[in-house]
Formats: structure tokens, sequence, C-alpha cells
């Protein structure tokens, strides 16, 4: 499903469109974009459109676009959602690439966890990012997100093995983290519904 907007202090989660398709295409394509996704060649405008028709119709995926103003940077999404068990599998992109590094993913992050343990009831979200990627790491880990685990040689990249780190974070774990000043998400997060 498209998620709801969400509204951070810098940053707003919004529901993709598809007239939004050949930029995602365009992230896609750029190697430097990908290099820590398992991306070999960036998708077809048709692969594009089943993607989104796809995952629009889903129960168990909830996909939205990281904004900064009204440009889109990114996209963030927990897939794989198991209601039953309730946790989901996170993870993020940052797209445009002059928008690395100023804290973007780490409040994207932020609103998606806010998101899946007060609205969606969730007990557990879990992430995994190439352990070479820090960034990713660090941003995660400032969203709450513990390693819970390093599966080795995981990943065949560019001629070399590579490890997965992994990590997740429990409803109650950040809960307590979000009472405290080192967050500053403590307060309150708009839903526009």
């Amino acid at each position: 499903m498209l998620g709801p907007t969400l509204i951070g202090e810098r940053v707003r989660l919004i529901a993709p469109n598809e007239e939004m398709l050949p930029m995602f295409i365009r992230w896609l394509a750029d190697p430097e974009v990908v290099r820590f996704l398992g991306i070999r060649f960036p998708p077809s405008i048709g692969q594009e459109r089943d993607w989104f028709d796809r995952v629009s119709k889903s129960a168990d995926d909830i996909v939205w676009v990281i904004a900064v103003g009204d440009r889109p940077i990114g996209t963030s999404g927990i897939h794989r959602i198991d209601w039953r068990n309730r946790r989901g599998l996170t993870g993020s992109l940052i797209g445009e690439k002059d928008e690395w590094r100023k804290g973007y993913a780490t409040e994207a992050h932020r609103l998606r966890t806010r998101y899946a343990f007060e609205e969606l009831n969730l007990e557990k979200l879990e992430s995994a990012a190439i352990a070479g990627n820090a960034g990713s790491i660090r941003a995660l880990e400032k969203a709450g997100y513990r390693q819970c685990g390093l599966a080795r040689r995981h990943e065949f990249r560019q001629g070399q093995w590579h490890d997965e780190w992994r990590g997740e974070v429990l409803r109650d774990e950040w809960r307590s983290l979000s009472n405290t000043a080192e967050t500053p998400e403590a307060a309150e997060v708009m839903v526009e519904r």
C-alpha cells in the first residue's frame, strides 16, 4: 500500500505516484546510488510500473517517498509485514546524491519507526545493510536499531564478498529511547489522512 503522509521537522514521507517512476529508474541506474544494493541493472519503465502496481495493492508492504520541501530525494518502506507476529523488514534509499550525509535518512527512519509502532501496532522492525555501508548503519542506529547479527560473506559484489549487518528495533526499546532527551522524535509526528 502507499503510505500516509508523515511530517517531520525537515522531511516528509509521502505516497509515491506513477509520475515519479522515471525518477526512481534514474536513481536505480546510478552505480554510486545502488553500490550497496543488489541491483545490477536498472528496471525498465514496464518493470517499475509492475512494481508500483504490486506495492500499491499489497497488504504487506508500505512505501513512501522521502521529500525535502517539494523535492523527492529517496524512498523508504516497511516490507513483508508479518501481521500475526507483528514485524516487518525496512529499507530506505536516498537517490539524490547531493542530499547524502544531511541526516534525512535518519529522520525518515524515525518517522517510519514511530508509524510502525504507534499506528500499525508492530512489535519489531528489522533491517540489513552491507557492513561497509557505514552511513546506512549509522542512520538506523540513530533511529533505535541495534545490531542483532552479522551474516559473514553474505553478498558477492564487485569481485569480493561482503558481510551483511543485521539490525532490529523492538517497540519497548524504541519507546524507552523516544522518552529520553536523546532523540527529537519524542515530539508528536503528524500523520495526514
